[in-house]
């Protein structure tokens, strides 16, 4: 019973994570194909706009939380007002994070050792693509709307749909359509995601609309849930600004070792999120069948479901891992032409397929406790798991010359690290002893 509806939440989430993903990819996969600087260009462009994406999207996760506890309560009619409410609070800070990054872009990609042509093409990318900003984090709050009630499949529809879409404007707009449609090149990738952005959050606002799910009454006064969003939002933004810099020091540290290392970095990078992204569809679940049990107060239901979730995560992430260990030898000319970045790229993506398994125990049991509402836990985590892991070793690793190897080995010391400390939590706070 536990992993059948487990599964029901599952694998459409699956199917709606990778969209953000994918549309990386996708522009990654294109672009490569123009050269080296302009893959490694929207690598950088496309790491910054991710990374506020990760940084600012846990709105999705407070949302589901809250969502999620009144479904199990059977309340889920007094939650119109909050939705409205913390669906203009993603597009206010979508909007002012616009603002501020297009003033300091050129300081913001010094970060990322970014200079000359490289940070051009850069900021090409970027200053078209941030424009879906508000889009992304509007249509994600939206997911968690759909997440809390049980039901991913819409967000599932959605973002295929968004995907497909996404890459068929790639091929468009970057080759361009002789007579018809101009060459586009870099900027043609980023138009071709903010297009898919826009027609996926006007999707996802007239689905809610349409299906009734919940009340969506504007009101003046604060709801009385926003208190605990803001709060679960600030704990989850430290949580996730504390990832971005193992993130974001991987792709500084990628970048100075030259461009075939930060264009095969890239390509390791996009491959490790989409797999990230994958598993995470079972941390969805756990998300939200987690906050349903907390509203009935079913602790027995939150241990069987966590272990449930943990282990199909994990088998997950090895089946992943597998597969790309079949194909070792393909990938890279997937993404590029050239022998030197391909060269680099293999010497360390069997770094990116042991942390498989691991990430799958991760992702699995941080779902879990987003939705216990266990943001602090998660926000020390994280800290702990960067800061004690992530830096230390890459800077060991680094010092000793083990140049992107380094950075790979840092990633697969930081995942072990998080996903033991909250497998022993877990482990301490629920008993698992008697679920088989």
């Amino acid at each position: 019973m536990d992993y059948k509806e487990i599964n029901k939440l599952a694998f459409p989430a699956i199917v709606a994570g990778v969209s953000e993903p994918l549309m990386a990819l996708a522009d990654t996969a294109i672009i490569g194909h123009l050269g080296t600087t302009e893959l490694a260009g929207v690598g950088v462009g496309a790491s910054l706009f991710l990374l506020l994406v990760w940084l600012l999207a846990q709105t999705k996760s407070a949302i589901s939380a809250i969502v999620s506890r009144y479904y199990g309560m059977g309340k889920t009619n007094e939650l119109g007002a909050f939705v409205v409410q913390s669906l203009f609070f993603n597009i206010i800070i979508g909007i002012l994070t616009i603002a501020v990054t297009l003033c300091f872009v050129n300081y913001l990609f010094s970060f990322y050792n970014a200079t000359g042509e490289l940070l051009e093409v850069a900021k090409s990318y970027y200053r078209i693509r941030v424009f879906g900003l508000p889009l992304a984090l509007a249509t994600y709050g939206l997911f968690g709307v759909f997440r809390g009630l049980q039901n991913t499949s819409w967000a599932m529809m959605i973002s295929i749909s968004g995907g497909t879409i996404n890459v068929l404007l790639d091929f468009i707009l970057v080759y361009g359509i002789d007579n018809v449609v101009p060459a586009m090149g870099v900027e043609g990738a980023a138009w071709a995601s903010l297009i898919a952005q826009a027609i996926m959050f006007v999707a996802v606002v007239w689905l809610l609309i349409k299906k009734k799910l919940v009340s969506l009454a504007l009101r003046i006064e604060f709801d009385k849930n926003m208190g605990d969003f803001v709060r679960m939002f600030a704990n989850l933004l430290v949580r996730t600004a504390a990832l971005n810099t193992a993130y974001f020091l991987g792709t500084k540290y990628a970048t100075s070792y030259g461009e075939e290392y930060i264009a095969a970095h890239t390509m390791a990078m996009n491959i490790w999120l989409f797999s990230s992204f994958f598993i995470d569809g079972y941390a969805t679940a756990g998300n939200a069948i987690a906050g349903k049990l907390l509203g009935q107060n079913n602790s027995d239901g939150i241990a069987r479901i966590g272990k449930a979730i943990y282990r199909m995560s994990i088998l997950v992430g090895t089946v992943l891992g597998l597969f790309y260990l079949g194909g070792y030898v393909f990938f890279g000319s997937i993404f590029s032409s050239d022998i030197a970045v391909i060269t680099v790229f293999e010497s360390i993506f069997w770094l990116v397929i042991i942390s498989q398994p691991i990430n799958g125990l991760s992702f699995g049991l941080d779902g879990i406790f987003k939705g216990l509402g266990k943001a602090a836990l998660l926000r020390n985590t994280l800290l702990a798991a960067t800061f004690l892991g992530f830096v230390p070793t890459l800077f060991l690793f680094d010092y000793l010359g083990f140049e992107l190897h380094a950075v790979w080995f840092a990633f697969l010391i930081f995942m072990a690290f998080r996903g033991f400390i909250l497998l022993w939590k877990f482990n301490k706070d629920y008993s698992v002893k008697n679920f088989s």
